[in-house]
């Protein structure tokens, strides 16, 4: 039970608030055959009995100040006479009404309804303006209204009113500048990576229109508050100076390609930085070559810079310590020509069994770097001149054949 109670206490003060600062009721409904249902404050009487004569007494409500009987006329025309050829201005002017009214939202609905339903009509443009208007006032802080009451800003609602605006005119002159705006209102909600796509998509969809530039630029912005605020990462980096090199690239004429300059110089300052932190790091662990090649590359990399005098300085300080030999960059022992050889042999034999299709006997087991395999046996040979003598057999008694050991001799018939 007070789980309960604490879960819905919030949404409990909140309400309460609400009721505390919003109107005490909405005006009465008031229904009348052939036109609906309307408000109590927006009824203006029974309809005319023509769209004309009905459209000619909201402007004369309208005239006289009477904005919600007037935004009630016109609202009675577009039920009663919706093909009617002054229902595309009565459509107009409710949304007209609406936003002098107050109430953005239903003034936004308004123009695209016109939108949808009069996608040739003569206020087109004027209707796609006025909802980028109210769009782009959402994205300035535009407060959202709960319970009649104007409550917090929403990003999210401002991104909704622009990509419904892409809908209605994806052709229009404010298409992208409102694609553009998505990616504000993204950015905004700290949605970065959503927020780069809307800028890519600004970038490809509308490459000859002047806000590519800002897009692009921006890309390259979002990474670069990224590598300078959030992780450090080096990808994050990476990508800026990929983003803001494109844009300079591509737009050098650009008032922001100084920006994106001075932003490319700052991450290139970072980069030096961190290499110098590597060296010293390596120099004080105790490992002389590693801190002289990150020391040599803060140098080029950064000339003139302080990091770079700091890495000049170091390195003179290690040469007098450690001597020029121990510094220098290679193996520990130099290797002979026939060692060279002899390695590159037993790596081109261990590459060829490695392969798939090869068929014969396994690689010999790899070496130490200064094993050597034994050199072959020479074969002997005897001088041309010299002759060796055929045996020849003795004078006597015949002679013979040997027996194998173990092996049982012929029967000798002689032999009693």
């Amino acid at each position: 039970m007070r789980k309960l109670i604490a879960f819905f206490s919030p949404v409990i003060l909140v309400l309460a608030i609400s009721a505390g600062v919003a109107p005490k009721a909405d005006a009465a409904l008031i229904y009348r055959s052939g036109e609906g249902w309307s408000a109590e404050d927006e009824d203006s009487g029974a309809a005319e009995a023509t769209a004309a004569e009905q459209y000619r007494k909201a402007e004369g409500l309208q005239a006289e100040g009477e904005l919600k009987k007037a935004l009630g006329a016109y609202r009675t025309l577009l039920r009663t006479w919706p093909k009617s050829g002054a229902a595309p201005k009565a459509q107009i002017k409710v949304a007209e009404l609406y936003q002098e009214l107050g109430d953005s939202e239903k003034a936004f609905e308004a123009y695209g309804k016109y939108l949808s339903s009069y996608p040739r009509g003569e206020d087109f443009d004027i209707a796609v303006e006025s909802q980028f208007g109210l769009a782009s006032s959402f994205l300035e802080g535009e407060r959202r209204k709960v319970f009649g009451v104007k409550t917090f800003p929403s990003m999210q609602k401002a991104a909704e009113m622009f990509d419904k605006i892409l809908k209605n005119a994806p052709y229009s002159k404010w298409a992208a500048l409102s694609q553009y705006n998505i990616g504000r209102a993204l950015e905004k909600q700290t949605e970065y990576e959503r927020a780069i796509l809307a800028y890519q998509k600004v970038v490809e969809s509308y490459p000859a229109d002047e806000i590519a530039a800002d897009a692009q630029y921006q890309i390259g912005f979002i990474y670069y508050q990224l590598a300078k605020n959030g992780s450090n990462d080096q990808g994050a980096r990476n990508k800026a100076r990929e983003a803001f090199e494109d844009f300079i690239l591509k737009y050098p004429q650009s008032e922001k390609v100084t920006q994106a300059n001075e932003n490319i110089q700052s991450l290139s300052n970072t980069d030096t930085k961190k290499t110098l932190g590597v060296a010293q790091f390596y120099q004080k662990t105790g490992n002389p070559k590693a801190a002289v090649i990150y020391y040599e590359e803060v140098i080029q990399t950064a000339p003139g810079s302080e990091e770079a005098k700091v890495a000049q300085k170091a390195l003179e300080h290690l040469r007098q310590t450690v001597g020029d030999d121990a510094l220098r960059a290679g193996p520990e022992r130099a290797e002979t020509g026939a060692k060279a050889k002899e390695r590159r042999r037993m790596q081109a034999q261990v590459e060829t069994s490695s392969r798939p299709d090869f068929v014969g006997p396994p690689a010999p087991a790899p070496r130490e770097p200064d094993e050597v395999a034994p050199a072959k046996p020479a074969f002997r040979t005897f001088p041309e001149a010299a002759e060796v003598p055929e045996a020849s057999l003795p004078e006597g008694e015949p002679t013979f054949e040997a027996v194998a050991p173990n092996a049982s001799a012929p029967a000798n018939p002689n032999t009693p």
